[in-house]
């Protein structure tokens, strides 16, 4: 290892004094509590050890690169270290599908969705009224706090797509809209694999499998069977009705900003809100929110007011309400710099790479191939 305390230190000691919107502690505090081995252990539980950095890799805040550094100075073993390392693998992972398929992460990517009856979702499952205890309870979390656990993510998928038979699209929009850690590579790809458009076979969740991971001992439930009863299940009465599970946002009403047309700009954006990105330059720093962007994947207001806060750590930082193109009409592309994102594909200017755990890139049909390339390197 070529990572010690010291160099842990210092490299985190830039985060100390940040600012950061939810209940959870700071950056620094949250990687001290990286314990692999537990995560490894009780991950999939509801009470189990997880980080809780998914919202600031998601905005950019954290990159992938970084959280593998810290865990990679632990002196752990790989055999240790390696559940929890995959899990931050399967980022990047998403992300370079997303980067390889651009729009077709919001359609079927491998195969058609199976048995489909509506392009909309349950009702119950936005009211948080499905009669499945710990789901309507991890659903009236997300509400509240932007916050739902990875394998309730999943049986909230199932419920949607494979027990309602929803096509995924509508449902995972939904709920991409209320998450912190929204992410829509994560997110789209994630549903297409509960659902089998992007996986071989659908998944399936039933009610001792819940009671069992988020400690419930409920019973008499549509999810109260065996698993080989999931693929003959009618779609259960509470599942029948059906909403868009529609989402919004109001951006700020704020004046543009002055701007120096001359003047190094960096650009941020939903997705990059990096507060070490050029740190100690003299350079102009704009925050652009562009209307299209939210009117095509829409958030919550919570979302949105979570990145704005969290902007707030980069100094003297200028929000930006307005397309790119009229960012033009005030900087010349010559002077502006952006990081490397899908949604940027219209930017123009300087383009700088994001940061990545390891040096594989490239569309690879599963994760595991693409894993198998990843720990070939990160086991040097």
């Amino acid at each position: 290892m070529t990572d010690n305390k010291a160099d842990r230190n210092e490299r985190f000691e830039e985060f100390k004094g940040c600012r950061f919107p939810t209940a959870h502690e700071d950056v620094t505090t949250l990687l001290a509590q990286i314990n692999p081995v537990k995560y490894a252990q009780s991950r999939n539980f509801s009470d189990g050890a997880v980080s809780r950095l998914s919202p600031y890799i998601s905005r950019g805040f954290l990159s992938t690169h970084q959280v593998y550094s810290h865990v990679k100075s632990l002196g752990l073993s790989w055999y240790q270290a390696e559940k929890f390392t995959q899990e931050l693998a399967w980022r990047d992972y998403w992300q370079q599908v997303w980067l390889a398929k651009r729009e077709g992460i919001h359609s079927d990517l491998k195969r058609p969705q199976e048995r489909v009856s509506n392009e909309e979702m349950p009702r119950a499952v936005v009211d948080a009224s499905t009669g499945i205890e710990a789901v309507d309870a991890a659903i009236r979390k997300l509400y509240e706090t932007g916050y739902m656990h990875n394998h309730m993510r999943m049986y909230v998928a199932s419920i949607c797509c494979n027990v309602a038979k929803c096509h995924w699209l509508t449902p995972a929009r939904w709920m991409y809209a209320h998450l912190l850690d929204g992410d829509l590579a994560s997110n789209q790809l994630s549903w297409q694999w509960v659902a089998g458009a992007f996986s071989n076979k659908k998944y399936y969740a039933n009610q001792d499998n819940i009671n069992k991971y988020f400690k419930c001992a409920q019973k008499n439930t549509f999810l109260d069977l065996g698993y080989e009863a999931f693929e003959e299940l009618e779609i259960p009465e509470v599942l029948l009705e059906t909403t868009t599970g529609a989402v919004g946002c109001s951006l700020p009403n704020t004046n543009p900003p002055n701007l120096d047309a001359t003047k190094k700009t960096l650009v941020y954006n939903y997705y990059n809100l990096d507060p070490l990105w050029h740190k100690d330059e003299d350079v102009q720093r704009i925050f652009l929110l562009e209307p299209s962007v939210f009117q095509k994947h829409p958030v919550s207001q919570r979302s949105l007011d979570f990145a704005i806060d969290l902007s707030k750590n980069i100094s003297n930082i200028k929000v930006f309400v307005g397309e790119y193109e009229e960012l033009l009409q005030q900087v010349a592309a010559e002077n502006i710099v952006y990081k490397e994102h899908p949604l940027n594909a219209h930017y123009q200017g300087t383009e700088e790479p994001r940061e990545w755990m390891s040096s594989v890139q490239g569309y690879f049909p599963s994760f595991f191939g693409f894993w198998k390339k990843c720990k070939r390197e990160l086991r040097k």
